[in-house]
């Protein structure tokens, strides 16, 4: 008897049957996804932010637990679970099962995800995986409040407040009545939008980071919609507004890929996105699905959205802008807004970190509080790209310097590992570009961005501009994680003054310092901040050159 047919014997199961077991473990991961996601809700109101902390993580490593588990019930269960024919069965059905579900797509993602671990698939397989998904098509409506404004702005936010499913915990109602519609009202007095609101439309469920909750929705006036988002902080005072915006930049910002993804318990969340992008039409759906959390659909929307251009765009794979890196080889296609970072097999002087040091840190930004000062960097393993499509240069180095990550295969270059983000302008070469206004504002957030990451507990390790980009809203964001630590792992140490005239002209230090020790003092020379610049920063930040800041801030992390 072949083996073909000694298969076929064994494996009589239904494939409808298989299917459905993976359906179940993707049901199951949902559940636990969304059991943890309402805790968010308890962790804000409580004020306890380890407990956020520590729910954010779990969360974030669920998909991978329950992709494993779906991955030792199809060994147990398939006589044969790489025959591709049998699996293609399988793949049938489960179209069949999922095609009607609301948010069918995450179905699709969760099932290749099991097909690419399984086959350990490069590039895409066809007859394994689903090769597209339904971008732009919802299934299924976004709970929503509608509160008419009519004559009074007023009534209608203190409508919104006592329904919020924390009102109750608010200090002070009248103030933050007055402050909300006072905000709105400037707004649309400073003739940023023409005439009144007419009604306001609240996605129900409230929209949870740390220990932030957001008010998400938007303004509906004449002919016109204007986001409105709602901050809210908690403490011993209670829960209080803390902030209003109504700009699409802001929040844009808000909503974006350097900010940590919000925990919010919405029953569609394809048909969220398009609500959301009803105001923010220039968000990706890619960005949008990871910030609500669905980091997987995000990385699969990226990738069939970077399959598509490259479908329609005829340039080639270069060097990214700015220098090169002694750790990453990052290039990036002109015509695309992604780039693209391989770790070398071996690192220039005077780095010392190893790959795996380096693969730590970017899962640590994966799970950290990102500030609104790291860049999302998303993880791809067994990439295919049309060689062709490569500078020659950058295909020699990446086969020279990355070998162990890149190879030939056909007609594709093959990447084994690499990182893919957002591409930043790096924010050494917007200085020498900028209006003298745009860099004086970019090295003054230059320094609110160390401020925002040393709150977070982050230290970049290494500050030079180069490692900096700047987004088109002119924001800062750090996005070399390869020195990247925790503050509180620092040692912040007061430059020694020297006693003698041979300490004081040595070449080398003449004090002892250890593994961890850092010297603000020392910084400034070596920042590379244009000559015309560097008075603009040490008025508005000269005290991030003192230990004594930096100090503060570790011994605050640690209490």
């Amino acid at each position: 008897m072949s083996a073909a047919v000694s298969v076929a014997v064994r494996d009589i199961v239904p494939a409808k049957e298989h299917a459905g077991a993976i359906a179940e473990h993707f049901r199951g991961y949902n559940e636990e996804f969304g059991r943890i996601t309402r805790r968010a809700a308890l962790n804000f109101l409580a004020e306890d932010w380890p407990a956020a902390q520590r729910d954010a993580v779990a969360r974030i490593e669920l998909y991978e637990v329950w992709v494993t588990r779906c991955l030792a019930s199809i060994a147990e269960a398939l006589p044969a679970p790489r025959d591709l024919q049998r699996w293609s069965e399988i793949k049938d059905a489960y179209e069949m099962l999922v095609a009607r579900r609301p948010d069918s797509d995450f179905y699709r993602t969760f099932f290749n995800s099991v097909s690419r671990d399984l086959f350990a698939t490069v590039g895409v397989n066809t007859q394994a995986e689903f090769c597209a998904t339904n971008v732009g098509r919802a299934s299924g409506a976004v709970p929503i409040r509608v509160y008419r404004v009519g004559g009074s702005l007023s009534g209608a936010v203190r409508e919104i407040i006592a329904d919020l499913p924390f009102g109750a915990a608010i200090g002070d109602h009248d103030k933050a009545v007055h402050q909300i519609s006072a905000d709105i009202g400037r707004y649309f007095e400073s003739g940023r939008q023409s005439g009144a609101p007419e009604s306001i439309e609240l996605i129900e469920p409230v929209f949870y980071r740390g220990l932030h909750a957001f008010a998400v929705g938007r303004l509906i006036g004449d002919s016109s919609i204007t986001p409105l988002i709602i901050a809210f902080t908690n403490s011993a005072k209670g829960v209080q507004v803390d902030a209003v915006m109504l700009s699409r930049a802001e929040v844009g910002s808000l909503f974006g890929y350097a900010r940590s993804y919000f925990h919010v318990d919405l029953p569609v969340v394809s048909a969220a996105i398009t609500l959301l992008r009803s105001f923010m039409p220039r968000k990706s759906i890619d960005e949008l699905y990871t910030v609500l959390g669905r980091a997987k659909q995000g990385k699969t929307e990226r990738y069939f959205a970077l399959q598509r251009h490259l479908n329609t765009s005829i340039d080639s794979f270069v060097h990214a802008p700015g220098e090169r890196g002694l750790v990453m080889i990052v290039f990036t296609l002109p015509s695309h807004d992604l780039v693209f970072k391989v770790i070398r097999d071996h690192f220039g002087a005077p780095k010392t970190s190893t790959r795996a040091d380096v693969m730590e840190r970017y899962q640590f930004v994966f799970q950290h509080d990102r500030a609104g000062r790291l860049v999302d960097a998303q993880e791809f393993k067994r990439l295919r790209l049309p060689r062709a499509r490569f500078m020659p240069a950058l295909t020699e180095e990446l086969l020279r310097e990355a070998r162990e990550n890149c190879r030939i295969e056909g007609d594709d270059l093959i990447i084994e590992h690499c990182y893919i983000e957002r591409r930043l302008r790096p924010l050494n070469l917007f200085l020498r570009e900028a209006e003298p206004a745009a860099a004086e504002a970019a090295i003054i957030d230059y320094g609110h961005a160390l401020r925002d990451l040393a709150a977070s507990n982050v230290f970049p390790g290494d500050l030079l501009l180069k490692n900096f980009g700047v987004t088109s809203h002119r924001r800062v964001i750090f996005y070399d994680y390869d020195e990247l630590c925790l503050v509180s792992d620092c040692v912040f140490r007061d430059l020694p003054q020297p006693t003698r005239e041979e300490e004081e002209t040595s070449a080398e230090p003449w004090f002892h310092y250890g593994p961890h020790d850092v010297f603000p003092e020392q910084w400034l020379p070596f920042l590379s901040i244009p000559d015309a610049l560097r008075a603009v920063f040490l008025q508005h930040h000269s005290e991030l050159l003192t230990a004594a800041w930096w100090r503060s801030h570790a011994l605050g992390e640690a209490a």
